[in-house]
């Protein structure tokens, strides 16, 4: 595959996001990922199904790039498999609790055995140490314990956000581990555990929130789409849509009052004198602007306050993102085949650019178990060997 991490090989015990998109951040940059699945197939293999086999969304998302084995590794045998595979490695990643990990045998000291150098990569729920260590949960239990959900929405009810934003932050910050981890490794060929949390995670996606609790005891409250801590800050209904606007910061705010051609009236009062000021009297403000918006079609209103370099942006639908004249120009998705989809699924690449060394979809996501004989073979098991593994439903 090629890319600046060639030569680093990855086995791939994750499930759901944080773990499997983790290697594919590092799939994506020419590592080597081999995903083990079980042998009817992992559960996220099917979430949101688009394809006749039954795979979904999520899964052609996050395990590009891949190879796929099947494995039962709660066998004798299935143990003797991952032992080769590890013995192999330079990473595992299994977003797994801890005591599932012990009970495979994917926990750091066991594989350590296997291979001292091996670099775990992990990532729990709500991490440790503490209570609730040895606890499951997904996206939405880090969106809820971080205060989040409380500040989203009017309040009641509160609202998590549509989008796992806690699973992918984690898979971000695992894989940047990772690659701190590997390069460790090669100043002093020394491995070592990365762990990640989607609570920590959350929490430090709301660190400022909670750092302006801490300090002054605001007691915020939610405001719908109204910011808080500066205006304009806020959703607006044009003739035909809706449109974002967001000013942080004087200067954008001078430019928002020329473009509105009142600079006197809103550069002169001290209600607005700066950003906690705006915020705190955010209603004024939006008012205006939703005049503004109201008389316009959303097309108007973000080419103006665009080319005013005033940050704006279109509400838009999953089918208009699809077909956004700038999303299609920038090249962020990729169309990728995959047997049994009536179309080809756009597969956003990762969301960073290197430019001597860029990533790459180079393959579709792997079918269940497509590379289990060749992976099998690479270990020094002979097709009877296979056959046999087959035959006891290791593989």
């Amino acid at each position: 595959m090629g890319g600046v991490l060639e030569g680093v090989r990855v086995v791939d015990f994750g499930r759901y996001i944080a773990g499997p998109y983790c290697a594919t951040l590092l799939a994506e940059f020419g590592a080597e990922v081999i995903r083990v699945e079980k042998r009817d197939g992992s559960e996220d293999r099917f979430v949101a199904p688009v394809g006749e086999g039954g795979e979904g969304a999520l899964f052609l998302q996050v395990n590009r790039n891949k190879k796929c084995i099947t494995l039962d590794p709660m066998k004798p045998e299935g143990q003797e498999v991952m032992r080769r595979l590890v013995a192999t490695a330079d990473v595992v990643v299994a977003n797994l609790p801890p005591q599932t990990l012990r009970a495979m045998k994917l926990d750091y000291d066991s594989l350590r055995a296997i291979k001292p150098d091996i670099i775990l990569t992990t990532a729990t729920a709500f991490g440790g140490p503490g209570p609730w260590s040895d606890r499951v949960g997904f996206d939405g239990v880090g969106q809820v314990m971080s205060g989040s959900v409380y500040m989203t929405g009017a309040g009641d009810p509160p609202y998590r956000a549509a989008v796992n934003w806690v699973d992918f932050g984690t898979a971000l910050h695992c894989a940047f581990g990772t690659l701190a981890a590997l390069m460790e490794r090669a100043k002093s060929g020394r491995g070592q555990i990365v762990e990640g949390a989607l609570l920590a995670t959350a929490l430090s996606f709301t660190n400022a929130t909670l750092i302006e609790q801490a300090v002054i005891n605001v007691n915020r409250v939610p405001t719908g789409n109204l910011g808080q801590t500066a205006a304009p800050a806020d959703i607006y209904r044009t003739r035909d849509g809706w449109v974002l606007c967001q000013v942080t910061g004087h200067p954008l705010f001078k430019r928002w009052a020329k473009l509105m051609g009142e600079e006197d009236q809103w550069l002169n009062d001290p209600r607005f004198a700066d950003d906690i000021s705006r915020g705190n009297n955010g209603p004024v403000i939006s008012e205006r602007m939703a005049r503004w918006c109201a008389e316009r079609t959303t097309q108007e209103a973000v080419d103006t306050l665009g080319n005013a370099m005033i940050p704006t942006g279109p509400v838009l639908s999953p089918q208009q993102a699809l077909d956004h004249q700038h999303i299609r120009a920038a090249g962020f998705m990729q169309d990728v085949d995959y047997p049994g989809l009536p179309k080809p699924a756009p597969v956003a690449r990762a969301a960073v650019r290197l430019s001597e060394t860029p990533g790459d979809i180079a393959s579709r996501p792997p079918t269940l178990g497509e590379h289990t004989d060749r992976v099998l073979a690479e270990l020094g098991y002979n097709a009877a060997a296979i056959a046999a593994l087959r035959q006891s439903g290791i593989v």
